[in-house]
């Protein structure tokens, strides 16, 4: 790596950290400014509503800003080292050089990534939950395969995630799960993901080795942050307590610490069995009612607009979003943009990011189009 490409980078560094190139810094340093003017308001909440999307686009931008700042340094760290590496001849300052470029170049997609992430909470947390559909103990041991498989992503990505409830398969597997993942963006990604996932394989559960078919699906929510206002009338609550399953522990087995909320108007139902309060689990499932609520009521908005504009939507199990086929090739396609990786057991192991920049840049074309 010659000088010239020392130059470009450290040219690069500049650009990113004074103009932003297509990100336009300038309008973003300028936006911020305005609102944190806003946000120092005395009255500012006498309008909760509009405080309320003020505070948010704040946060948003800050978090944008903070990234974009984080590629400058590298960029500008990068060059003086591949400047130094080219007048010393020194192998180990090059090779530092570049993987501090390899940095950037990371941090770059994913700044491009979050550009394309302009809904109300794609900044948001995630809720994550998985159901084993048909298939028997395959489409269980199938849905602790992708539980694997996304809380790989969240751990690569230096995203916390906590599973709140896992109900265990009869023989294998899981019949569901449901975790939060905490981290920047972590919403606008994981919504990416969210649809029915079928897998293809020589069952291992099977006596004569015979090939089949599983499915599981997979919801992502956002976790609301306490501006947003979902209305629950506790009347309108059943609230079980029961014993914890699975893991845990002596105690967790021992009391009725579990608890699960049924909203009686909509038959929604959640449950938590992660602590070992009964309090703190009542807390977390009213966190999950009150996002599963809000999406409830999204939904039926969507649904509505689609009847007036005569669209149809395919809602049924068996619309798979991806196939995962493990026999006899070894490929994974996703079927909403044609992508596809022959490289199976990565993909398993939590690298998944391409399949998520796909359909971003795939939703963003239908939008503009």
């Amino acid at each position: 790596m010659g000088t010239s490409c020392a130059s470009a980078c450290a040219t690069c560094a500049s650009g990113s950290a004074s103009s932003g190139g297509v990100f336009d810094l300038p309008r973003l340093r300028e936006r911020q400014a305005e609102l944190e003017g806003e946000a120092a308001r005395p009255d500012l909440w006498n309008d909760r509503e509009k405080a309320e999307a003020l505070l948010r686009e704040k946060s948003r931008l800050e978090r944008e800003l903070g990234l974009f700042d984080r590629l400058g340094k590298e960029l500008e760290d990068a060059g003086v080292l591949l400047e130094l590496a080219d007048e010393a001849d020194d192998a180990d300052t090059r090779e530092e050089g570049a993987a501090k470029l390899a940095l950037a170049a990371r941090d770059l997609e994913d700044a491009e990534l979050q550009r394309l992430l302009g809904g109300e909470h794609d900044a948001s947390n995630a809720i994550v939950s998985i159901n084993a559909g048909a298939g028997g103990t395959d489409a269980c041991d199938w849905a602790e395969m992708l539980l694997r498989m996304y809380l790989r992503w969240a751990e690569r990505r230096g995203f916390v995630c906590e599973v709140v409830d896992r109900q265990e398969g009869d023989e294998a597997g899981i019949r569901s799960a449901t975790f939060t993942v905490s981290g920047d963006y972590a919403f606008g990604y994981l919504k990416a993901e969210e649809g029915v996932h079928r897998l293809v394989r020589i069952s291992p559960f099977d006596a004569n080795a015979r090939r089949q078919t599983a499915f599981a699906s997979v919801s992502v929510m956002p976790e609301l942050d306490d501006a947003i206002v979902v209305e629950i009338d506790e009347k309108e609550l059943r609230v079980d307590t029961f014993r914890a399953s699975g893991a845990g522990g002596q105690h967790v087995n021992k009391t009725d610490s579990a608890v699960r909320m049924t909203h009686l108007p909509t038959g929604i139902v959640v449950q938590c069995q992660n602590e070992r309060s009964q309090h703190k689990n009542r807390a977390t499932a009213m966190k999950l009612l009150r996002a599963r609520l809000y999406e409830h009521e999204r939904a039926k908005r969507e649904l509505e607009v689609a009847k007036l504009r005569g669209e149809q939507r395919q809602i049924e199990f068996g619309s798979q979003i991806r196939s995962y086929t493990l026999h006899p090739s070894q490929r994974v396609k996703d079927h909403r943009t044609d992508l596809e990786i022959g490289n199976v057991d990565a993909v398993l192991d939590g690298d998944i990011d391409r399949f998520v920049r796909a359909m971003l840049v795939h939703k963003a074309a239908g939008a503009v189009s």
